[in-house]
């Protein structure tokens, strides 16, 4: 696994309690799913989505590992949809870390976050400077916002563009 100069929990911490339901795109093999199963407690659940079945299934066992497997759905999608139809409306957190600029289509992505997201729902969008530059980072936050997000603040990520969002 590649290392990161991040630390998750501080990342994810302040938006994430016990009990919610968490929806994480392209979690890779689980540097932030496994800390926000332990946020979301026994009550929760991450669902965690991914293009690529060798993640998926490195994932489930480091959360089995992890004594967390009970709470992070982990699911392998298509290209073409994330194949959320089963969370609508049921989403209080969205990680995005990292992966909407891989995405082949912004807007798709974030209609379908919108979809799965309770009105109120907060979406923790952070892009790594070295991939997306500013005007890039600007279009990502209007084709969010042309799915009802709307911007709450811009909280410090190293290294990253990073933008927490709400859904109206």
């Amino acid at each position: 696994m590649r290392r990161w100069m991040q630390d998750p929990l501080q990342i994810v911490s302040p938006y994430v309690r016990e009990g919610m339901t968490v929806l994480e795109p392209g979690p890779g093999m689980g540097f932030f799913t496994i800390p926000l199963a332990g946020l979301v407690g026994p009550s929760g659940r991450v669902v965690a989505v991914d293009l690529q079945p060798r993640m998926i299934a490195g994932l489930k066992r480091r959360a089995a590992k992890a004594h967390v497997g009970d709470r992070v759905d982990a699911r392998v999608c298509s290209a073409d949809t994330m194949g959320l139809d089963d969370l609508a409306g049921e989403a209080d957190f969205t990680l995005a870390f990292a992966m909407v600029h891989e995405f082949p289509d912004a807007k798709r992505f974030f209609a379908e976050v919108a979809r799965a997201s309770k009105p109120g729902a907060s979406l923790l969008l952070a892009e790594p400077r070295g991939h997306v530059n500013d005007a890039q980072f600007e279009a990502e936050l209007a084709a969010a916002a042309a799915s009802q997000f709307e911007l709450s603040t811009r909280p410090a990520v190293r290294r990253s563009h990073a933008a927490l969002l709400t859904k109206k």
